[in-house]
């Protein structure tokens, strides 16, 4: 059997993640996956489970408000559901059930922690705003997990549609579609450019994202994983009187970051559409 090195696991990193991940989890969650890989017959599926059984335990101290202890239980079920691609991408071993299983797994556990938070709280002071906080936490993040696979859809069907043979049986130039994954980002038509030709009130951007890129860091402020940080770690480890302030300032921010998702996608798709339009009157004219 094959001995894995760090810098093997390393190389299962993805190339952009989010800032809460490459910063305060992956340096913990790699040098985890080094012994799972070389010592254990571990499986991607199983770790996905324990993740999961990681996330009911946080759950339940968060209904017994023991906050402190539901925190760190909820921030070890995310490193373990790190590990669990990181193993799948070094041995190979990732399924298509898998996947389900990651997802699916994700969801259950912000829900069961979301209603045991909300649960505690108003167990212990009667107040229903932690109710309506544990309902906006769930609500927020199935909204998220919800957008993000309809906007890769739409990103596929522009894909599939630029894909069309040309009308003189040519096939056309496909230009990358927008995006990878989830977090739907609009190619920069100024990327291609040198610097010194760039509008200055670009530059600054576009030198930020050169930036985040070679730390690996997306160059959104905050995604459903810093969401869940927020709301499962830094707020419950902060102490009860941060949770409501600090899940409502991390529910603002992401769904701001959704509607600028979702706009950007929008400019997309409608230049798309106008651009077909005119090859169409084009082709006509001809």
């Amino acid at each position: 059997m094959r001995t894995y090195s760090l810098d093997d696991v390393y190389e299962t990193r993805k190339r952009r993640d989010s800032w809460w991940t490459v910063y305060f989890v992956d340096p913990v969650a790699c040098r985890v996956a080094l012994p799972v890989a070389n010592h254990t017959q571990l499986t991607p599926n199983g770790l996905t489970v324990l993740s999961l059984v990681l996330g009911v335990v946080s759950a339940a101290c968060f209904a017994a408000n023991q906050l402190a202890a539901g925190a760190l239980v909820f921030y070890l079920s995310f490193m373990i559901d790190c590990v669990d691609g990181k193993i799948a991408r070094l041995k190979g071993t990732g399924t298509p059930f898998g996947l389900w299983l990651d997802y699916v797994g994700d969801r259950v556990r912000v829900v069961l922690c979301a209603g045991g938070l909300a649960y505690g709280q108003y167990a212990l002071t009667g107040d229903v705003s932690y109710v309506l906080l544990g309902a906006a936490v769930a609500v927020l993040d199935l909204f998220r997990y919800v957008n993000a696979p309809q906007m890769k859809r739409v990103r596929e069907a522009v894909r599939e549609e630029r894909q069309e043979p040309a009308p003189d049986g040519r096939p056309e130039l496909v230009e990358p579609a927008p995006g990878d994954g989830p977090e739907f980002v609009e190619p920069d038509p100024l990327e291609r450019l040198p610097l010194e030709r760039v509008p200055r009130q670009r530059t600054f951007s576009r030198r930020l994202n050169r930036f985040l890129a070679r730390h690996r860091v997306r160059s959104h402020l905050i995604s459903g994983i810093e969401f869940h940080a927020a709301v499962f770690v830094v707020a419950p480890l902060a102490g009860p009187w941060a949770l409501i302030p600090l899940a409502a300032a991390a529910g603002v921010l992401l769904l701001v970051n959704e509607i600028f998702l979702v706009y950007r996608m929008w400019r997309f798709t409608r230049r798309h559409a106008v651009a077909s339009s005119r090859e169409s009157r084009e082709h006509v004219l001809v």
